[in-house]
């Protein structure tokens, strides 16, 4: 067992190496440890952790307690005979208080939790699911309980669940436009629900599960749309009464018999929505398409094929099992060898919490947004549907590795710890001396109080 082997390891299944970790996972096992972080549910949170997150009630807010929250703010807010230009702004508090609780909780936990792997799964899946959350006042309202109720309990579950969790969360259902999905002549069809919407069955399809060139056609995508009419919001969206938000309207489904990738489904009601995500979560090119992704998060930019295939005879062998994928992706040969050790390029997000990680203590989580958005990766900020890359051509260039390097000093500064500098001898061991002979080189003629910021902007830590 070598220090590089788990040095590699902890890079890989979390955010990167804490203070003294490297020395528990060496007491622990390695493969004590993948079993441990496959098994989240297992671990505790520290106290301290919890007791950070407890006063961010919003994230335990499921859609519907969203809105009615929403609307006994404004009630009282009536009540109080405020003018419509006050109300716009409590609204905009309101919403804003949402998106902060959202991103100091998911900081919160990528930084302290010790189900490590299960943050990383989180923001895999959240990309791969993709909400912008600024797209309108809807999303704004309920992207953080499409986070919170939709991927982090399926994080490491069954791709199944997951995928009919993000299918019916009210913030997938706006964001891609489903909501407004109308058979054409039907009943409900009227206002804004006028006809049919392909825009979620053409991502759902080519992004979540299939993938671009997965065997369908674009009549599987409009038998997909046709299949998916009716599923939707209660309206008025105020009059909501159920917690999960989701409603299907079945004055608005097209209850025709359908043929969808070469399966007849019966026009029935909702119960085809859930038969045609049965067929897709079941399909050899969904395997394929999730297990490629796999591969690509945790071991290459561009995986071999050898371990795609595994991985998606493991998917389809489990039906779908998150785990079961990457048990046998960590325990693959093409994981542990050596030549991709430190050869994937970190994302500005994981730049950024592997930073907080290896300092050990972040007191100060107020500039942590503005660095993300001046990094280019703004938190739940990504504008298309297929959600933020994780492979270096899309974040290696000479603008970001100066913003990098520039934002490395007031890091090392103390900038997330009341202003306390960071020894530069603490991080290098932290690290295991892991750097190269010329970043050795260059660290050694370095004035002392510059080495930590040198450290942060160095090629080694850029990598994992």
């Amino acid at each position: 067992m070598t220090e590089p082997k788990i040095f590699h390891l902890i890079n890989r299944l979390s955010f990167g190496v804490t203070p003294g970790q490297i020395q528990q996972v060496q007491q622990m096992g390695i493969e004590a440890y993948i079993q441990t972080q496959l098994q989240p549910q297992t671990i505790p949170y520290p106290a301290d952790l919890t007791e950070k997150l407890n006063p961010l009630n919003t994230l335990v807010w499921q859609p519907g307690e969203v809105i009615l929250a929403e609307k006994q703010t404004l009630e009282q807010a009536k009540n109080l005979g405020l003018d419509s230009k006050s109300m716009i702004k409590i609204k905009q508090s309101f919403n804003q208080k949402i998106i902060q609780q959202a991103k100091r909780g998911r900081l919160l936990r990528a930084f302290a939790s010790p189900r490590q792997l299960e943050e990383v799964m989180v923001d895999f899946w959240y990309n791969h699911f993709n909400v912008l959350a600024t797209k309108g006042d809807l999303t704004r309202q309920f992207f953080s309980s499409y986070e919170q109720h939709a991927i982090r309990p399926h994080a490491l579950g069954n791709f199944r669940q997951l995928l009919g969790a993000t299918a019916k969360h009210p913030a997938m259902l706006v964001y891609l436009d489903n909501w407004q999905n109308t058979a054409p002549g039907s009943s409900g069809a009227k206002g804004a629900f006028k006809g049919l919407n392909e825009n979620y069955a053409r991502e759902l399809l080519e992004l979540h599960t299939l993938g671009v060139n997965g065997g369908y056609s674009q009549k599987d995508i409009i038998e997909l749309a046709k299949i998916l009419t009716g599923w939707g919001l209660f309206q008025p969206i105020e009059k909501t009464s159920t917690k999960s938000g989701f409603y299907f309207d079945e004055t608005r489904h097209d209850f025709s018999d359908k043929m969808f990738l070469g399966n007849s489904i019966k026009g029935s009601g909702i119960n085809e929505g859930e038969e045609a995500l049965n067929i897709i979560a079941k399909h050899p090119s969904t395997a394929q398409h999730i297990s490629y992704k796999l591969a690509q998060n945790f071991v290459s930019d561009t995986p071999p094929d050898s371990l795609v295939k595994k991985l998606a005879k493991t998917f389809l062998d489990s039906n779908g099992n998150i785990a079961t994928v990457l048990q046998t992706l960590f325990a693959s040969a093409e994981f542990w060898q050596t030549n991709i050790y430190q050869t994937k390029f970190k994302t500005p997000y994981r730049y950024l919490v592997s930073v907080m990680r290896i300092i050990g203590t972040v007191t100060n989580f107020e500039p942590l947004d503005g660095i993300l958005n001046q990094l280019g990766m703004p938190l739940y900020g990504c504008p298309s549907p297929d959600g933020y890359k994780n492979i270096q051509s899309a974040w290696l260039n000479p603008d970001a590795m100066v913003r990098r390097s520039s934002l490395s000093v007031p890091l090392s500064n103390g900038l997330l710890d009341e202003g306390k500098p960071i020894d530069a001898n603490f991080l290098a061991s932290t690290l295991e001396n892991n750097f190269s002979p010329q970043t050795r080189s260059v660290l050694d003629k370095t004035a002392p109080n510059l080495r930590g910021a040198l450290i942060l902007g160095s090629p080694e830590f850029m990598m994992y």
